[in-house]
């Protein structure tokens, strides 16, 4: 049976959040035999920032999660801020023990964040896990990095295959980030400094191909914002090209972006999750939730390789219900989805503006607007360019009860944004101000909700999510 604690009012269907508490950061997000690994910045003893921990969730689609407990606790050097892990396949930390490959977590050690660590820096620390990822161990001989400049933290670490090393990417201070190498994990040398403005904490470093041809390869550097910049790297320096950093997504709750590692080269995907900061739901015993998983591709554009972001494709495993059309006259004043209620959907719509001023939706009294003279694309007090192809606009939307994640363009853009809605309301609209606009195709996918089909896990001791106890 369901938890029905997963079916409070405000509570998202299908956005991970922690069953209580204060949740930011993902951290640690690395797919291991199986399981997607979710850590995640978390206050176990309530609903505000503040006693960093390690929160810790795993699920075999992305989309039931079960919570496990928590990972890492505060120490003597700080509380836990975030970081990354990766699967050290080669055992190039000689931490391995049993059949396991050792999962193994960098970190951030905040010190002078509480009264154990006074006086402390911020140092880069290693954990271990010889179980799967089930359990964390942290080294004795932490940290493996010390102090380097201002509140340095975040590392984000991934494995350079022509260099057979570790890289790692680190906020240092201001808009100021790092890298460094390691054969080990343990012992890192400096690369070199770089300066992204406008952009600070939480790097993500990278390689994606262009168009998806392997033989066009490009390393992706992200910002906590999601600002990034593309472009080379050879084992000891990120050179960025055609300018930037560039803007992924224009919502306003889109932050501590992250991506996976180890995921299999058979599936080949690269996969982000953002914190949707500054959520706020009233009366709910969690504070804080993530974003839909997105899948991330590298496109030529007229500007050069951008990025492109769009739900992962495991998000049809809640589909129900389907209300289609095709080749529709929209006049101003029509509604065809007047008839339909809910609060969870996935929209697509392929739309030509033709004589109309404003073409889009209103969900649950909230407006997805495309203007087709500013060509900009607007959800809840945020806007985003958006041009026309051959006179059509491509538009998709998740909706779960407390968000709208909206996708222009097959992800060309995306707005990432939390909303609290009228309880009463679950309206749906599709409208045209100003003249006729043209519905070339629109699908309503009704949605289940995650909590209430929680698939079969394994036993992993304690948990807290997805129904079970």
């Amino acid at each position: 049976m369901p938890d029905i604690t997963y079916n409070e009012p405000y509570r998202p269907q299908f956005h991970f959040t922690a069953r209580e508490n204060w949740l930011n950061d993902p951290n640690g997000l690395v797919f291991y035999r199986g399981k997607y690994h979710l850590f995640f910045q978390h206050n176990p003893s309530g609903r505000d920032w503040g006693n960093m921990t390690w929160g810790h969730a795993v699920s075999t689609d992305l989309v039931h999660w079960q919570q496990l407990p928590n990972a890492l606790e505060p120490d003597d050097l700080g509380t836990m801020f975030s970081g990354s892990a990766v699967v050290d396949w080669d055992n190039t930390a000689g931490l391995r023990s049993g059949d396991d490959e050792t999962v193994v977590v960098l970190y951030t050690a905040a010190g002078d964040t509480s009264p154990e660590s006074a006086g402390q820096p911020h140092t880069q620390c290693l954990a271990y896990s010889n179980d799967g990822g089930r359990t964390l161990t942290k080294l004795g001989a932490n940290p493996v990095l010390g102090h380097v400049a201002g509140n340095n933290r975040d590392p984000k670490v991934v494995w350079h295959e022509p260099s057979r090393r570790w890289i790692m990417a680190l906020y240092l201070k201001d808009y100021d980030f790092a890298f460094f190498s390691s054969p080990d994990l343990k012992n890192w040398q400096h690369l070199h400094d770089i300066t992204a403005p406008g952009c600070d904490e939480c790097p993500d470093f990278f390689e994606l191909a262009v168009d998806g041809d392997e033989g066009n390869r490009k390393w992706v550097w992200t910002a906590a914002n999601g600002h990034y910049l593309v472009g080379s790297f050879d084992g000891e320096r990120f050179e960025p090209e055609g300018g930037g950093p560039f803007v992924a997504d224009w919502g306003a709750n889109y932050y501590a972006v992250q991506t996976y590692s180890d995921i299999p080269k058979s599936d080949g995907r690269r996969i982000q999750i953002a914190w949707m900061r500054d959520g706020e739901y009233p009366g709910m015993p969690f504070n804080q939730q993530m974003s839909f998983p997105c899948e991330l591709r590298l496109r030529s554009t007229p500007e050069g390789p951008r990025l492109h972001r769009t739900p992962v494709q495991e998000i049809e495993t809640l589909y129900a219900g389907l209300h289609s059309w095709k080749d529709l006259v929209l006049a101003p004043g029509e509604n065809p989805l007047s008839e339909i209620r809910g609060d969870l959907f996935d929209l697509r719509a392929v739309l030509e503006p033709v004589d109309a001023a404003e073409v889009g939706f209103r969900i649950r009294g909230e407006a997805v607007s495309y203007n087709a003279s500013n060509r900009e694309l607007s959800c809840l007090g945020r806007s985003a360019p958006l041009a026309p192809t051959e006179g059509r606009i491509e538009i998709r939307i998740l909706v779960d009860r407390t968000s709208l994640e909206v996708f222009g363009n097959e992800g060309r853009v995306s707005m990432t944004s939390c909303f609290v809605p009228d309880l009463e309301d679950r309206s749906l609209e599709i409208y045209a101000y100003g003249g006729p606009a043209k519905i070339a195709s629109l699908e309503v996918r009704e949605l289940r909700s995650a909590w209430s089909q929680a698939p079969p896990t394994e036993d992993w001791g304690a948990t807290y999510e997805g129904g079970e106890t």
